[in-house]
């Protein structure tokens, strides 16, 4: 299955009552599109297919269209206004009437003309504001009129041709000038009604992901309070004597508490930060016993810093599981936040097993490669893996 080169969503027929619509995605769209038969299919994407310059042949055609259209009209109109005159020569349907008395080789040399002016202004300045590429006509109109003038005059003259004399040359100053504002005033409108249908498609797509996306924060609470509903359900049939394993659950159903919570606010106190960091510190050292220490230094008056939500479990999950988890004797989770002039500091350290390839660890797991990609986006700030003394890694980041 194939998607036009515009991007829109189209409808292909695989036989009676049978039919897939897509969008620019190449996946199904909600958009409503007319059926199209396999045949107009292949019309479809012959038309939209992009030739030079992101011009279509549909576009193409167009404008080629444009200018037969024009140049004929006013041969037309010159062979219903001959003002009585018969010429053997000046026949309706002849090309060299066409091209000579009716002014065919005029608009053939428009044609010309117009391609670097077109690209100047759609394409070389499409970045630039509108008002930019309007004043561009001040410079372009007399450009195109005069040179077009002489050099329709230059090859009529070359080619035993006439032209018009005297007093009556203002018409090719007139005409041309005409016809430019015309074409030219046919191209912006088309511009600005493509960059509507794409701003038309692109929020119909964002309604869809807004969509999507609400649906799926739904089902993300639905999905967390099923599960706290679980917790507090092995919580109570859990014997009164196995204390510590009723606290390891309600700490795990705090984490998917804290958890849910983070994906709804972009920024919360360190104080809570810290403290869900505490209960997966817990619930690792009942695991490592006392073969986990925790070093936990912050200033009460930084608790109440917001900073982003998430931001330091995956790092100290990182140096427990590819830190400590190997070492039999265990080691040290250090954790320093301080203040340095506007910046929030940051240093997580472990007395484990160190990583030599620092570059490479990014693409072994998501937890620091998302980290530092949050840290990028929302801070430009720069996530650092630096040797721990005398032992381990030490990972660094401000914010």
């Amino acid at each position: 299955m194939k998607e036009g080169n515009d991007g829109r969503a189209y409808t292909l027929m695989n036989g009676p009552g049978h039919s897939a619509t897509y969008g620019s995605s190449g996946r199904k769209s909600l958009f409503c599109t007319p059926h199209l038969s396999v045949s107009s299919l292949c019309k479809f994407l012959i038309m939209n297919k992009k030739l030079f310059w992101g011009i279509k042949i549909k576009e193409l055609l167009a404008f080629v269209g444009l200018y037969i259209f024009f140049s004929f009209a006013y041969h037309l109109t010159l062979w219903l206004n001959r003002a009585g005159y018969d010429n053997e020569g000046d026949k309706l349907f002849d090309f060299v009437a066409y091209m000579d008395n009716g002014y065919g080789l005029q608009y053939l040399i428009f044609f010309f003309l117009t391609i670097p002016i077109w690209w100047t202004i759609f394409r070389g300045l499409k970045g630039s504001s509108i008002y930019v590429r309007l004043s561009v006509h001040l410079v372009s109109l007399p450009i195109f009129v005069l040179g077009a003038q002489q050099l329709f005059y230059f090859i009529n003259e070359s080619l035993g041709w006439g032209h018009l004399q005297g007093t009556g040359q203002v018409w090719d100053i007139y005409i041309p000038s005409l016809f430019y504002l015309i074409q030219f005033g046919i191209f912006h409108s088309y511009e600005y009604y493509r960059e509507n249908q794409k701003k038309i498609i692109l929020e119909g797509e964002l309604r869809q992901a807004a969509l999507k996306s609400e649906l799926a924060a739904i089902k993300a609470q639905l999905n967390p309070h099923f599960l706290y509903n679980v917790f507090n359900t092995i919580n109570a049939s859990v014997p009164p004597e196995n204390e510590q394993t009723r606290q390891m659950i309600a700490q795990l159903s705090d984490l998917f508490r804290y958890q849910l919570q983070a994906t709804q606010q972009e920024l919360v106190p360190l104080r809570e930060e810290l403290d869900f960091v505490k209960k997966y510190l817990e619930l690792e050292k009942a695991r490592f016993e006392e073969r986990l220490k925790i070093d936990i230094v912050v200033s009460e008056e930084l608790m109440e810093e917001r900073i982003p939500p998430m931001i330091l479990q995956p790092l100290v999950e990182n140096s427990v599981k590819h830190g400590l988890a190997s070492l039999i004797e265990g080691g040290t989770i250090s954790i320093k936040i301080f203040k340095e002039g506007e910046k929030l500091k940051f240093e997580i350290s472990d007395t484990g097993i160190g990583i030599r390839d620092k570059a490479a660890v990014f693409e072994q797991g998501i937890g620091l490669s998302n980290t530092r990609a949050r840290l990028q986006k929302m801070y430009q700030s720069q996530l650092e893996l630096l040797d721990n003394n005398p032992q381990g890694l030490t990972i660094r980041f401000a914010i």
